[in-house]
């Protein structure tokens, strides 16, 4: 059992993790009865932590939002791991954050033991950023976002889609998915009625907290594969579903999740779904990896490889 103290900073530690705990779940992650939980939680709040009860038959608590910041409680890899954050923040895709950034790393650096502050500088020394130019999202409606997720509130905002004029929506929020330049949200649409995926940067307002709503089951096992299908392929007019000839783990080398989905079939080959608004787009793409192929649908797809089968042929003078 841990000694007083160690139990009290393990205690502020788990309700930093998670909005709300339940007293008997508090109790099992610190083999304690829920009487020792009563009596620490007071001790937090004699210190000035503004920890609140919840009601119910159960009982809970929650950090509440007070007068002063609590101590954050990291271990080595987790200081490690926000400096690392802070710094790639300053040449990230969120509008304003640079800033904001290098002055939290500066305030993070002065107190990490000179081991990790080591490990950070090193690791900074011999990265080279190489930033993509593209939109970027303001970080109040990232938190926003992020906020509804964890509580299970409906969003309400203006969204304005590749095509067509701005709308107003209304979603339960599911996840957010950062592709490395693009932020997306993948929430359940009130109004289609399905899962549907969002730009952020192509939210036009800032959204707003509405109803709560009970969790969905979400339309994937890893919202990043459901984003990865939406993109590569759903937005666009020809899918086309493919067999790549090749280790799943090496045509992921050559393509991106925002270009085509991967399924793997067996240790030699995988399924590719991707996109495009003509055929020859599709076919150009799969030439320019390398790799044997069947195509499986479109079928436009399997008459435009036909059609090149035959220029090419007679380019080279050889009859079809």
């Amino acid at each position: 059992m841990l000694e007083t103290s160690a139990r009290l900073l393990k205690l502020l530690s788990l309700l930093q993790v998670r909005r709300d705990w339940t007293g008997p779940e508090l109790a099992e992650r610190l083999s304690v009865d829920v009487r020792t939980i009563r009596r620490d939680v007071d001790k937090l709040r004699s210190l000035g932590y503004p920890v609140t009860s919840l009601p119910g038959a159960t009982g809970g608590y929650q950090l509440g939002a007070g007068a002063e910041l609590p101590p954050l409680l990291l271990d080595d890899d987790e200081a490690v791991a926000v400096a690392v954050g802070l710094r790639t923040a300053a040449n990230g895709t969120i509008a304003g954050i640079e800033e904001t950034s290098v002055r939290a790393l500066t305030k993070l650096e002065q107190v990490l033991p000179s081991r990790l502050r080591r490990r950070v500088q090193a690791l900074q020394a011999h990265t080279t950023p190489l930033t993509a130019a593209g939109p970027t999202v303001d970080p109040e409606t990232l938190t926003i976002i992020a906020a509804a997720c964890r509580d299970h509130q409906q969003l309400r905002f203006t969204y304005a889609p590749t095509q067509g004029e701005p709308a107003k929506r209304l979603v339960e929020p599911q996840g957010l998915v950062h592709t490395g330049r693009r932020w997306y949200l993948v929430a359940w649409d009130l109004s289609k009625e399905d899962w549907r995926t969002f730009r952020v940067d192509r939210i036009t307002t800032e959204p707003t907290l509405a109803a709560r709503c009970a969790p969905r089951r979400p339309p994937a096992e890893s919202l990043g594969e459901f984003v990865s299908r939406q993109v590569s392929s759903n937005v666009y007019t020809y899918q086309a579903v493919l067999t790549i000839h090749a280790p799943l783990e090496t045509v992921a080398e050559r393509t991106s999740p925002m270009s085509a989905s991967l399924e793997p079939i067996d240790d030699s080959s995988c399924r590719m779904i991707t996109g495009a608004d003509t055929p020859d787009r599709i076919l150009w793409h799969l030439m320019f990896l390398g790799f044997e192929f069947d195509v499986h649908e479109p079928p436009e797809l399997r008459d435009y490889a036909r059609t090149l089968i035959n220029r090419l042929q007679n380019a080279i003078g050889v009859q079809p």
